[in-house]
């Protein structure tokens, strides 16, 4: 059957290759991953040596210098391929805010070590237990000391930290009391997540009910030299946002490419399935649920595509992010 996915023509080159490693990683591969409650890592490896979690890096730091379109393409095609992307997609979205904000020494010093795959990072540490969403309210604080900044706070729901070098950490640098404008005193730093469990960092797994590691996170004086700020003191808020907006994107890709698989095995089963003499798939009762998913999967797609255009060209992009992820989580 021809693919469902009429839009699969278009970085065709991308899609095949990303195939190719995919395909090594079976069904058989992934239900062993889940019922032992382990991380893919020969999965994550794979996708590391072939460039592919590297490929937001630009080239002169030895990363593929893609496009988040192309980015977008290869989470949506890995899912598409039944396998999870979520095992290793932070590597791809925290770098909307490291490479438009870090410094050039940052880029020079980290950058090309992602990009071979020697460090990871694949931890982002934003939300907290009593702030939720509300992420102007952040009261993981870092006060400045001389040449480092001291971390205190807690962060929850933060994933893969046991299998991330380093953390993209969003802190308070400014007292809500002192600040005029609710989005301001907030920053971001770099985290060495293994220096730092040995100097006041505590990790402590959340069981959940699928195979996804997440945690609570802990900091307790927690030393992160001054050189790891990222961008300007105080205006971290909005460098978290070019993060987020391309987390949602990318997350909206791989949405769209679980759909496109659901629907592929929805339809060939239909076909195949055999009831009073004929396939099931004859049936309109089930012909219109599955043309009804396929059809939000589609606008989803669209959705995606425009607001990954507006990533690209840097230009605002907030809602279309926001509405790419709603229309294909939902989808």
């Amino acid at each position: 059957m021809n693919d469902i996915n009429p839009l699969v023509h278009q970085h065709a080159d991308i899609r095949e290759a990303v195939r190719d490693v995919c395909r090594a990683f079976d069904s058989a591969y992934w239900q062993e991953v889940e019922a032992s409650s382990g991380y893919p890592e020969a999965f994550v490896h794979a996708l590391t040596q072939a460039g592919w979690l590297a490929a937001l890096i630009p080239e002169e730091f030895g990363g593929g210098g893609a496009s988040l379109t192309e980015a977008s393409v290869i989470l949506e095609e890995i899912n598409r391929s039944g396998a999870n992307s979520g095992a290793c997609h932070a590597q791809m979205y925290t770098m909307g805010t490291l490479l438009r904000h870090g410094s050039p020494e940052q880029k020079r010093a980290y950058l090309p070590l992602i990009a071979s795959g020697e460090l990871r990072l694949q931890s982002f540490a934003v939300t907290e237990p009593t702030t939720g969403t509300d992420t102007t309210r952040t009261k993981t604080f870092a006060e400045k000391r001389g040449d480092r900044y001291i971390v205190n706070g807690q962060k929850v729901w933060i994933s893969r930290v046991q299998h991330s070098d380093l953390m993209l950490l969003l802190a308070r640098t400014t007292p809500l009391s002192r600040i005029t404008k609710k989005t301001e005193g907030l920053s971001v730093f770099l985290v060495d997540v293994r220096k730092s469990l040995e100097g006041g960092l505590t990790v402590r797994p959340i069981r959940n009910m699928v195979n996804h590691e997440t945690n609570e996170v802990f900091f307790d004086n927690v030393e992160v030299p001054a050189e790891n700020l990222v961008g300007e003191e105080g205006k971290g808020f909005s460098y978290i946002l070019d993060g987020m907006n391309a987390e949602r994107i990318l997350i909206a890709a791989e949405c769209v490419g679980d759909g496109y698989w659901f629907i592929d095995r929805a339809r060939t089963y239909a076909s195949e399935r055999i009831v009073f003499d004929r396939p099931i798939g004859q049936n309109q009762g089930i012909q219109f649920p599955i043309a009804q998913a396929y059809a939000n999967v589609r606008a989803a797609d669209l959705m995606r595509y425009e607001a990954a255009r507006l990533f690209d060209a840097e230009q605002p992009c907030g809602a279309e992010a926001n509405m790419a992820k709603l229309l294909a989580a939902d989808a």
